[in-house]
């Protein structure tokens, strides 16, 4: 259980966000919002990003306060919407990925968003963690398949959380976007409802086709909207300048043999 009050989800008041899925005892895991932080408008809140002009002090003091509710500091990566997967433990913090794994107890993984989908993993047996970041750049691209296939355990022992992104009602995107995903998985058109010329993309349908199409079947979460709740979440497309919420896991104990 994690430590201290104002993160405990027993207060129900949205600081953090538990996953609602049935993951083993050995695995932790939780999404921040931009409650509880000390950092000053317009990042006002726990602005866990150092590079989007928010105060250095305050994210530090920020990024102090999650620390104290997790074994390690987190590997923080540099995210460039690709598909690069690095390893918690053995890769450096600012090492450019937008996913990261662990099969070592103690070392969290997390990624940042602002609008983008933060998923994180775990296989039932308690093994293996990841999380990834996947804007629909990364998305497209394969970011969720590459997490898959790095955490090397058969696809149907895994479980997936779908965190707070920009819901299917304001995530407009082109045509070039919907072509993208329609070209690699025909059944995604239904993700995508016509807006004039334009498309509103729900990124949670996407994302979970392209889980299946890899085996993972168990996934959970999603239908939270970081641009229509502006009091929980940060979101970079309503904001403009905005702060990042970070999404971690990490292994607590070693599985059960």
């Amino acid at each position: 259980m994690m430590r201290g009050d104002m993160w405990s989800d027993r207060r129900g008041d949205g600081t953090i966000l538990i996953p609602d899925w049935p993951a083993p005892s050995a695995v932790r895991a939780f999404m921040t919002t931009r409650q509880g932080g000390v950092s000053a408008a317009p990042f006002h809140g726990l602005n866990l990003a150092t590079h989007v002009g928010d105060d250095p002090a305050a994210v530090a003091q920020n990024r102090a306060l999650l620390r104290l509710h997790l074994p390690a500091e987190p590997l923080w990566l540099n995210q460039v919407h690709g598909v690069a997967v690095a390893e918690a433990g053995r890769d450096r913090s600012g090492c450019d990925g937008d996913a990261a794994v662990s099969f070592a107890v103690g070392e969290v993984c997390a990624v940042m968003t602002a609008d983008c989908l933060p998923v994180l993993f775990c296989d039932q047996a308690g093994t293996v963690v990841a999380a990834a970041h996947a804007g629909w750049r990364g998305l497209a691209a394969g970011v969720l398949e590459a997490t898959v296939a790095r955490m090397g355990v058969a696809p149907d022992t895994i479980l997936a959380w779908l965190g707070a992104a920009i819901g299917p009602e304001a995530f407009e995107v082109g045509d070039e976007v919907r072509a993208t995903f329609v070209s690699q998985h025909p059944e995604a058109a239904a993700a995508f409802v016509a807006q004039g010329d334009r498309w509103l993309a729900d990124i949670y349908a996407l994302a979970r086709i392209r889980l299946a199409s890899v085996g993972v079947a168990r996934v959970y979460g999603g239908g939270l909207c970081t641009y229509t709740d502006a009091a929980r979440f940060y979101s970079y497309r309503r904001e403009g300048q905005s702060g990042r919420m970070a999404s971690v896991v990490w292994l607590e104990s070693a599985a059960r043999k």
